[in-house]
């Protein structure tokens, strides 16, 4: 009787254990994966590359399952990945160095996505240089963006200073394209792909300076490039999925690629996605986008020295201190 109660109780142990033990692992495979990964992305080129993507999302072969929030501007994006209710997002290169210092260095840029989209509009045949636009009024958007930055620099570099022209901000590039299609003769800073939208809705209009030449003719050789737009994740997020931020990764460097080499069905999907609101527009901007995908350590030189360099013209540009090394997820 009593080896039949020892037999039992065995039994009973090895049960429990078993279920713990398959406890376990449901409790492992359920960590594996997120229900969804959320991305947040603006309204420009730093969500174009993702198009590819997010088309493979919709039509269920994405390697996981993506969520996507689409915003007009970096402000919308921020507190939300505050609040932990983005794990990833695509925004302004100074932006994210901002969100790094309000989060206590709880999000890590993880590639760049975008290098220099900017270009000054006009139908002003007489600007050929950064010294033509002394005296004149430059109609750009929102103060303390991206652009409103580059071109504080570029005129400093080129020793223009902000007495010597105007600087009239508008909240969106829409609006500056408007007036734009409006008053050709108006000098406005325009990002790709709204360059093209104004130079479409008013045939007086042209590009007149690249402003990525113009940095580049600021740092001379060997200095940095101009980056516009990151990708950044919650550090939180990357801690628990390492591997749901890798596969993101290699499906968005094979959407940028993606892209590159089939603009025309970038265009559509761009389109698609409310990017662009004409196929036509979108496949004259792709390639003026400069959309890409850089990591590792080529990203780390490129995203330190740009960011170095709004630093010194203006700290809170960065939020007031460069970031730490931590800064840069380095695989």
């Amino acid at each position: 009787m009593n080896r039949i109660k020892i037999f039992n109780k065995t039994i009973w142990i090895i049960a429990v254990a078993a279920a713990l033990f398959l406890g376990m692992l449901t409790g492992c495979a359920q960590q594996e994966e997120p229900a969804a990964v959320r991305i947040g992305g603006l309204k420009g080129p730093t969500s174009m590359g993702l198009v590819f993507l997010q088309e493979q999302a919709r039509s269920g072969q994405a390697r996981q399952e993506y969520a996507f929030t689409m915003a007009a501007a970096a402000d919308e994006l921020l507190p939300l990945m505050i609040r932990g209710e983005l794990d990833i997002a695509l925004i302004p290169a100074n932006m994210a160095s901002v969100l790094y210092g309000k989060t206590q260095r709880g999000i890590s840029v993880i590639d760049i996505n975008t290098l220099g989209v900017l270009y000054m509009v006009s139908g002003d045949g007489s600007i050929d240089g950064m010294e033509s636009l002394r005296g004149r009024t430059i109609y750009l958007t929102g103060k303390g963006t991206t652009p409103d930055y580059v071109l504080q620099y570029l005129l400093a570099a080129n020793g223009i200073s902000l007495t010597d022209c105007t600087l009239e901000y508008r909240s969106e590039a829409t609006e500056v394209a408007a007036l734009l299609a409006e008053q050709p003769q108006a000098i406005g800073l325009l990002p790709q792909p709204f360059v093209t939208v104004a130079c479409a809705q008013n045939e007086d209009l042209k590009v007149v300076l690249d402003m990525n030449q113009q940095w580049d003719l600021a740092q001379g050789e060997g200095g940095s490039s101009m980056v516009t737009g990151v990708t950044v994740v919650r550090n939180a997020f990357l801690q628990e999925y390492p591997e749901v931020v890798k596969n993101f990764l290699a499906e968005h460097e094979a959407s940028v690629r993606a892209i590159q080499e089939d603009p025309d069905k970038g265009a559509q999907l761009a389109v698609a996605a409310g990017i662009i609101a004409k196929e036509p527009v979108a496949r004259k901007a792709i390639p003026q986008c400069n959309i890409t995908y850089i990591d590792g350590e080529d990203m780390r030189r490129a995203l330190s020295g740009y960011l170095q360099v709004l630093y010194e013209l203006e700290p809170s540009a960065v939020g007031g201190a460069l970031p730490g090394e931590d800064f840069y997820y380095i695989p």
